[in-house]
Order: structure tokens, then sequence, then C-alpha cells
């Protein structure tokens, strides 16, 4: 065996080693039992949802698992109350998307923020636009929020709860994948390229 064999499989070795580490990092699963700081992430994130009506304790008992469930059910993945890579990958999609309904439609009319949410679902669904809900939110030019930073805000219940409502099957932009206030817009392309269908609050919505 040449010397630089030889000195290349300890780092071999070591690299194998730390792998195990690095996919059980990347695949976190949390099921009933489980306690610690990263139960009480997702415990809040299923509050703010309204799906878990008590504290976060960092204790993954019933009450956190019958939430999952229902969350899981609502959100169309396999319910069986773990909260695996899926799960924990689609709140954290719900979190940004009601950064978009926050920064995008507070102070409108809830079934305004709803309709906010549901262009976002009707972007994933539309061949158009980009498949993936980071890609839907950052594609350029797409939402006023992303480009300002109202984005970076924090979402109240209302914006999560929109999300929510937008996922169980209340659309009030009727399919629409544009909105914009008239009263405001500087864009050419929207006025142009956009068919407007009707207004709630400030926002005339349009496909």
């Amino acid at each position: 065996m040449s010397k630089k064999i030889m000195l290349l499989l300890p780092l071999f070795f070591v690299f194998i080693a730390l792998i195990p580490k690095e996919l059980k990092a990347n695949e976190l699963l949390l099921k009933k039992e489980d306690r610690g700081e990263a139960v009480v992430e997702l415990q809040e994130k299923l509050i703010a949802l309204e799906y878990l009506h008590s504290n976060a304790t960092g204790y993954y008992g019933e009450l956190t698992e019958a939430a999952v469930r229902q969350f899981q059910h609502d959100f169309n993945l396999l319910s069986d109350g773990v909260a695996g890579p899926q799960t924990l990958t689609q709140l954290k999609e719900v979190e940004k998307i009601a950064r978009i309904v926050h920064g995008e439609a507070r102070g409108e009319p809830y079934k305004g923020q709803v309709a906010v949410a549901a262009v976002v679902k009707n972007r994933l669904k539309s061949p158009d636009f980009p498949s993936s809900v980071e890609g839907v939110i950052y594609q350029r030019n797409a939402f006023t929020a992303v480009m300002d930073g109202q984005y970076n805000l924090t979402p109240t219940p209302a914006s999560y709860k929109a999300v929510r409502d937008a996922w169980s099957g209340w659309d009030p932009s009727e399919g629409a994948t544009y909105y914009y206030n008239p009263a405001i817009a500087t864009s050419e392309w929207i006025f142009n390229w956009t068919t407007p269908k009707f207004t709630i609050g400030k926002h005339l919505f349009a496909e």
C-alpha cells in the first residue's frame, strides 16, 4: 500500500463516521414522548396556526400529536402524528407564506388576506410560475414585501390563519394569480398584461 493511500485512510474513516450525524441533523423527526427545544419550536408554530391550544411545553404529548395530525391532514400530508422532514418543511413554508400575507395585506379585510395566500397557492399550481414556495416568493419583482423588507416582519395569527384557510380550499381570489393596488401600482406590465377580476379592500385581483 502506498504512503499516499495510508495517509488518506484516516481522513476517509473520519468522513464515514461523520455521515450518520449529518444525516440525522438533516432528517429531524419528532414524535410522541420526545422533549426538548425542537419540540418547543414545533409547538410554537402549531400554536400560531391555531392547531395547538396550549403552551409550548417542550413535551410531545397527545395534544401535540393530535395537532400535528390535523395539520398534516389539512396540508395533504400523511396524517401519522409524527413531525418528520416533510411536515417540518411544510411548517416552514407556511411561515414564509404567512410573511407574504402580513407584509402585503395586513390592514386589509381578512377575506383579502386569504385571497393573497390563495394567489401564492394558485401560482404554485400554475405552469407559468415556479413550482416551489421559495421560488414563487423570491421570483424577481413578484412581491413588494420581499423587495422593501416587510417580508421580514413577524406574521400575526391572522396571517397564519389566512394561509390555513387558503390551503383548506377557500379561494376568495377565484383563481387569480396576480393582485395589486391600482392607486399606487407603477408597473406598466401589470396594467397591460393582466386581466382585472374584482377588488377586495384595496387590492385588485387579476389573471
